[in-house]
């Protein structure tokens, strides 16, 4: 796909907010508009999740969960690009729930609710779906810390994100697996996400060039 002219909008957390980043330009979505010619619109807002949450955030911005934000995005995107589901599992308290939930009360109910929406809206649309990034602190700090009762791994949620969109025939960007981003490892950690779940200039570098590749040979 030639993405000249396209308009992308991207819908994420902090990591498409740009936290951990110098700002502005070093954002891998104002990357991959300067290297493709698309038009990207940034959706992103830190602290926020998937699923609702149910007990009120210290920031009433870490509320606005995914699924009530679609109808907020300029409505003649071209492509739709979902990045989220680390604040969920970081510092989310919306159960897993079962695959059969139509709800954003749970992460289930929340992917069904919000990829359904997004198809209503962008029928025309490519709608491309990223995976979580690895990381390596057990809390976001822009949340309100883990919860301390066990209700899934990363890794569970990534699974789940799969699932869910194998189930509307979306396509995925599977970063959990393929970025390159796992800031377990020291020098990973040093050089692309130093404080452990925030990319900074260097690894918003390595997610354009994947995200823009990915949508040019689509």
């Amino acid at each position: 796909m030639n993405l000249q002219g396209k308009k992308i909008n991207f819908l994420g957390d902090s990591i498409t907010e740009g936290c951990g980043t110098s700002g502005g330009p070093a954002l891998f979505t104002s990357l991959i508009a300067e290297q493709t010619g698309a038009i990207c619109r940034n959706y992103g807002i830190g602290g926020t999740r998937i699923a609702r949450q149910h007990a009120p955030s210290e920031e009433a911005a870490w509320d606005r969960d995914y699924c009530s934000r679609v109808a907020e995005m300029d409505p003649d995107a071209d492509i739709v690009v979902i990045f989220g589901g680390t604040n969920d599992y970081g510092h989310g308290d919306a159960p897993i729930g079962s695959p059969s939930d139509r709800t954003p009360d749970t992460f289930y109910g929340a992917l069904h609710t919000l990829y359904t929406s997004l198809i209503e809206k962008y029928p025309e649309a490519v709608i491309v779906i990223l995976t979580p990034l690895h990381r390596c602190v057990e809390e976001d700090p822009r949340g309100e810390g883990r919860r301390t009762q066990a209700i899934g791994t990363l890794k569970e949620y990534v699974n789940i994100i799969r699932e869910v969109a194998e189930f509307y025939s979306l396509p995925v960007i599977d970063l959990y697996a393929n970025s390159g981003l796992q800031p377990r490892v020291p020098v990973i950690k040093e050089k692309y996400m130093p404080d452990g779940l925030h990319p900074n200039d260097a690894g918003h570098r390595i997610l354009a060039l994947k995200i823009a590749h990915f949508l040019e040979n689509m």
